[in-house]
């Protein structure tokens, strides 16, 4: 089983995130995106500091470049990535939001292509435009379970889920050159990652002049405690998955299996007495079934 851990890992990191994005949904209503960016961070950074107390794992050694780009995948990942997803969520659902972020995988080999000259095949592209499909099959479709909103709403929605999709690509690329091959190990590599981000949102809320941050929006009981249980689950836990997958095994394979979070979501969504449709399950399929064309059949 130890040969499957990266991408066991990477398979737990995709359904507890399809857990948290439907808490996420729900607390969009209440708090602004850059806040619960921001406590959701907070709250995962102490629990990842009270397991390394608790493991007593030393800092490891590890050079200057890859230190800059494991710093620097969290900036884009977490402090833009994270905060685009929360938007995203607010416009289009969980749902959708999980859909579109399948996109992260094709992007991930086009920017590998670009910055690690990692050569494409004929089956490669093939796996792009099915990925493609399938989620433009998916995120185009209104049923009547889903809010109605405004075609600005949803332009909106759709431009900030490819935002999503392309700092968490950056993000992956940046983390796998940053780990693959030093001695860093996933608990650290996630803290690390997770506080840069969070620190370069600190400044971000700090710098504006009307901020939304209010702890009025954190006073309610329920709000609390879907927070931190958000944060446990799709955050300390999601990132540390995230980063062990990206570790052990191949930045292709992880960014695939790290992306069947909406193979998750339905089953929550039915339990939810949410209204799926065959086109909501069929573009899944198709949209998994490129990533997976794009990444095991090269």
């Amino acid at each position: 089983m130890i040969n499957f851990l990266g991408e066991i890992a990477a398979l737990a990191a995709a359904c507890l995130w399809a857990i948290a994005s439907i808490v996420y949904a729900r607390l969009g209503a209440r708090i602004p995106p850059l806040q619960l960016n921001l406590v959701k961070g907070i709250i995962a950074i102490a629990l990842f500091i009270f397991t390394i107390l608790v493991s007593g794992e030393i800092f490891p050694s590890i050079a200057s470049l890859p230190m800059f780009l494991l710093l620097l995948s969290g900036v884009i990942g977490i402090s833009l990535g994270d905060t685009a997803f929360f938007i995203t969520i607010n416009y289009l659902g969980a749902r959708r939001t999980l859909l579109m972020q399948t996109l992260t995988s094709p992007m991930s080999a086009i920017f590998g292509l670009i910055f690690l000259q990692e050569n494409l095949n004929i089956l490669a592209g093939c796996g792009i435009l099915l990925t493609i499909l399938g989620v433009a099959w998916v995120v185009t479709e209104r049923t009547a379970d889903v809010k109605d909103i405004s075609t600005a709403e949803f332009r909106r929605g759709v431009g900030f889920g490819l935002l999503t999709a392309v700092a968490g690509a950056i993000g992956a690329v940046l983390s796998r050159s940053a780990i693959a091959d030093s001695n860093i190990n996933p608990l650290w590599a996630a803290l690390l990652r997770l506080s840069a981000g969070i620190l370069i949102l600190l400044i971000w809320v700090s710098c504006r002049q009307q901020s939304s941050f209010k702890i009025s929006n954190l006073r309610n009981f329920r709000v609390i405690i879907g927070t931190v249980f958000a944060a446990f689950c799709g955050t300390y836990l999601g990132i540390w998955l995230q980063q062990t997958a990206i570790k052990f095994t191949s930045v292709g394979i992880a960014s695939t299996l790290l992306q069947t979070s909406p193979i998750f979501i339905i089953p929550f969504a039915i339990c939810m007495g949410e209204k799926v449709s065959i086109r909501a399950i069929l573009g899944v399929l198709i949209s998994i079934a490129g990533i997976a064309l794009l990444f095991y059949l090269k």
